[in-house]
């Protein structure tokens, strides 16, 4: 194991030498609203972009939304000249996961980038999840009412079906336990349309197919979320996984994307206690997808701080105190043993037994109590197996939202909030 303290941009050498050749590498945060976590990403996003020619960033973020951001920092037609304005736009609970001046910097930087090269040249911003199936059904509309209007009807079809419960898809999950509620049969129609046009080039075309998927993911996401258990987090998963593989075909056979999830998504399911819960993730279907060799897992964690998260599902976010690491875990280990911030790179014979044993891990989500702190909030972890490489903050401050008005947030899933 190499470690390496972490200070000037160029500290991250060692893990750019790591990383260098992979096709995906996903990038971590044990919070959505750590300031340290937004900004070391970011750094090394910039310089695997530019120094290693990654060919965009996919974010556990809406299509749709991100879509806007995707046109502002390529500076396609139509997109705003200032991405801050595309990431105001978000609308849908939790927008400070991405709706933040962290991101918003990221982005005015990707924007300068792109613009002195050429369209082919430049790198794209994208999000892979599920939760949007208003947006992306407006979106569907908002395409084929221009580009085929003749398949107008399959959409309309598929809107009709789901319009008697609004925006309350939680609701379409428990009528579905009905046979005659359910709309998958109109959602298929639809997704076969969308993907018939998508045949043909055009990046229009393209987001249109990926809004198609994400109305036929969320349909399947809802109705199993009633039934509890793993399946509507596998369901997710999967379509994020499933977004990010048509994101590398649709950029050309050398392309390689840059993912900004959760540790809980990013970190091999198969090192966790996830794994016995029939649980799998982003991180262990592209291991397993594209070969362990060519992905790269980097997770992050920190001892304690601040965090921008929400005391309950839907509510205003706020500033909160982030406690020590509860004896025992992987954090309490690193804050003895390791400088304030760090990078450590997994591998070789030299682990030691921390790395390789069951240890707790630190998952803090968008809903946030810290007095749970005490029996909750830890996923059981093989440090060395779940990354291969870990960043670490030992104190972390809350990121930045944007002053964006937020639309009360949909019921959330199991596990919540990550």
């Amino acid at each position: 194991m190499l470690v390496q303290r972490l200070g000037a941009p160029s500290d991250f050498d060692p893990l750019l030498e790591r990383v260098r050749n992979a096709r995906v590498v996903m990038i971590g945060e044990s919070t959505h609203g750590s300031y340290d976590y937004y900004r070391l990403r970011e750094q090394l996003t910039r310089r695997l972009i530019a120094e290693c020619g990654f060919s965009f960033v996919a974010v556990e973020g809406d299509w749709p939304d991100c879509d806007r951001v995707h046109r502002s920092v390529t500076a396609a037609p139509g997109g705003a000249l200032e991405p801050q304005l595309a990431l105001e736009a978000f609308e849908r609970w939790p927008t400070w996961m991405w709706a933040n001046a962290e991101v918003a910097r990221f982005a005015s930087w990707l924007r300068a980038w792109n613009v002195e090269r050429p369209e082919e040249q430049r790198a794209g911003f994208h999000g892979l999840d599920v939760y949007s199936l208003w947006e992306s059904m407006q979106a569907i509309f908002d395409y084929l009412g221009e580009e085929d209007p003749k398949s107008l009807e399959a959409a309309q079809d598929a809107y009709r079906c789901f319009e008697p419960y609004g925006k309350r898809v939680e609701e379409y999950g428990a009528a579905s336990r009905f046979v005659s509620a359910r709309c998958e049969e109109e959602v298929v129609r639809l997704l076969a349309r969308t993907r018939e046009h998508a045949l043909s080039d055009g990046p229009d075309r393209f987001s249109a197919w990926q809004n198609a998927e994400v109305v036929a993911g969320a349909e399947r996401y809802y109705r199993a979320m009633v039934a509890g258990g793993p399946d509507s987090w596998n369901i997710r998963d999967t379509h994020m996984q499933d977004t990010l593989d048509r994101l590398l075909d649709r950029y050309g056979p050398d392309a390689r994307g840059i993912v900004w999830a959760h540790n809980t998504h990013v970190g091999d399911a198969r090192a966790t206690d996830m794994a016995a819960d029939g649980m799998v993730n982003i991180g262990q279907l592209a291991r397993e997808r594209h070969g362990e060799d060519a992905v790269a897992l980097v997770g992050f964690g920190s001892y304690r701080g601040t965090v921008i998260a929400a005391p309950r599902w839907g509510s205003p976010p706020e500033a909160m105190v982030v406690p020590p690491a509860r004896e025992g875990s992987i954090e309490r280990r690193l804050h003895e043993l390791m400088p304030e911030r760090a990078v450590l790179i997994f591998g070789g014979d030299d682990q030691p037994g921390w790395v390789t044993e069951t240890v707790d891990h630190r998952a803090i989500g968008v809903v946030y109590d810290p007095s749970f702190e005490s029996w909750g909030n830890y996923v059981p972890t093989r440090l060395g197996d779940r990354y291969d490489a870990f960043l670490w903050c030992d104190d972390t401050t809350a990121l930045h939202p944007l002053p964006v008005p937020a639309l009360p947030g949909e019921m959330e899933t199991y596990p919540a909030g990550v």
